[in-house]
């Protein structure tokens, strides 16, 4: 296994169902005082964090499964929590203290829109988030990992209710992981907060001045270049300094600051691995119900729920890309650069982790979407040279498809799928992959 690399620490990184119940509490750490407490100017956001060790039997004649209706054995093996009033939210998933235990059985949410009072439809959660970072990637603040499910965004709410279909109800004690929670982000308004003029705090100056030279301090976004232009950005990723290499133009890039990340919640320090030479593909399986407007936010709760709910020093992903084709920065470090991420369990060294907001296995990522994909990979691979029709060695740190040490040829565009046992990407963003290895070659004009 290589080692990945650690650098910028400190002052060389800073330049209509039931009675709602009593509001919930918040998590610990965002109450509303003690050493945590968010305090007045802080950016907007905020996480509540329900226990879930202690979910009753449901009543009689809940559906266990998705409307059918269920004699007493399957009723027994339904655990529930009762509809709850909460504090207003938009995403959601549920986490547990040990990252290497499994939530065996299905789970299932809805929600109460804010405003209208109406109730959704039942919503499966993944049973556990695919995206991870390494085992020893020393993530978060040196805190341990947590297991978690899928995020699920479900737009603005303000009560819950679940039901867990237990694989095994005669061993709820073993199916049930310790520290069972369910975590409810708000991520603020959809509309991000932007501070105009120079970053406000060291930790902001830090992630903007990682985009150096590609934008200017406290810059919302990175511009598009051309091809030509882009050439300059291969010594800006500590590429080769000499000779014209194949690489995309630069498409446009939305940074932190555009997407309102309060820089305050992850792990100060930026960790680089070795260049990178392949991408892996995600979808964040948040579900399609979000519109352009909102994927600020939508970014948003991502990031509180990857930090504050998972433990993990930042998002995960390095970039995000929404419905409409707009391209995101993700974990801070520096677009051009090669920040480790933690997206692809066994292959977060020395790659990049992409996410297209929303699920694709049964509905088709939308066309701008992929096509915004296949110019960053174009300019992302480019600068390191990598072909993107090509294949890579990769050693495995370790994962469920893949034992540590051993090395896979790998795409150099590969599907989350493809380094880990998984159906991330979706099968529909999935069979889309060759063609996007096209587009991004000729965009580089190979």
């Amino acid at each position: 296994m290589r080692p990945f690399l650690v650098s910028c620490l400190g002052a060389a990184c800073t330049a209509a169902l039931a009675l709602p119940l009593a509001p919930a509490a918040a998590h610990p750490a965002e109450s509303a005082s003690g050493p945590g407490a968010v305090r007045a100017g802080d950016l907007p956001g905020a996480t509540q964090s329900l226990p879930l060790e202690n979910l009753v039997p449901a009543a009689p004649g809940t559906p266990a499964q998705g409307g059918q209706d269920s004699g007493p054995q399957q009723e027994q093996a339904v655990r529930a929590l009762a509809p709850r009033t909460v504090r207003p939210f938009s995403l959601l998933g549920i986490v547990w203290d040990d990252a290497a235990a499994d939530l065996r059985g299905r789970i299932q949410v809805r929600t109460r829109a804010r405003g209208s009072g109406l109730w959704s439809g039942w919503q499966d959660l993944q049973n556990a988030s695919d995206d991870a970072p390494d085992l020893g990637a020393r993530e978060g603040r040196g805190n341990v990992a947590r297991g978690s499910t899928a995020p699920l965004w479900v737009g603005a709410s303000d009560a819950v209710q679940l039901r867990l279909t237990l694989a095994d109800p005669h061993r709820a004690a073993t199916v049930l992981p310790h520290g069972l929670r369910l975590e409810l982000v708000d991520p603020g308004p959809d509309t991000p907060v932007v501070r105009g003029g120079p970053p406000s705090t060291p930790e902001a100056t830090a992630s903007s001045a990682a985009n150096a030279p590609l934008a200017p301090l406290g810059a919302t976004e990175i511009p598009a270049a051309d091809q030509a232009a882009t050439q300059a950005d291969v010594t800006a990723a500590g590429g080769p300094a000499a000779g014209a290499v194949h690489i995309g133009p630069r498409p446009r890039i939305v940074t932190r600051a555009g997407w309102g990340a309060d820089e305050k919640l992850r792990e100060a320090r930026f960790v680089y691995t070795h260049p990178v030479r392949a991408v892996f593909v995600h979808h964040s399986a948040t579900g399609n119900n979000y519109t352009c407007a909102q994927a600020p936010s939508v970014i948003r709760g991502l990031y509180r729920y990857h930090v504050k709910s998972s433990h993990w020093r930042d998002i995960g992903y390095n970039f995000l890309i929404d419905k409409c084709g707009t391209i995101y920065e993700g974990r801070a470090g520096g677009v051009a650069k090669p920040v480790l991420g933690a997206h692809t369990l066994g292959f977060n060294n020395d790659s990049t982790g992409i996410a297209l907001l929303g699920s694709f296995s049964k509905t088709a990522p939308p066309r701008p979407a992929v096509e915004a994909l296949g110019r960053l990979t174009a300019w992302k691979l480019g600068l390191q040279g990598a072909d993107p029709r090509g294949r890579t060695p990769m050693t495995s740190t370790g994962g469920n498809l893949y034992r540590k040490g051993r090395i896979v040829e790998q795409h150099v565009i590969s599907g989350h799928r493809d380094g880990f046992k998984t159906e991330c990407p979706g099968a529909l963003l999935y069979a889309d992959l060759p063609a996007v290895r096209l587009t991004a070659a000729r965009l580089q004009g190979r």
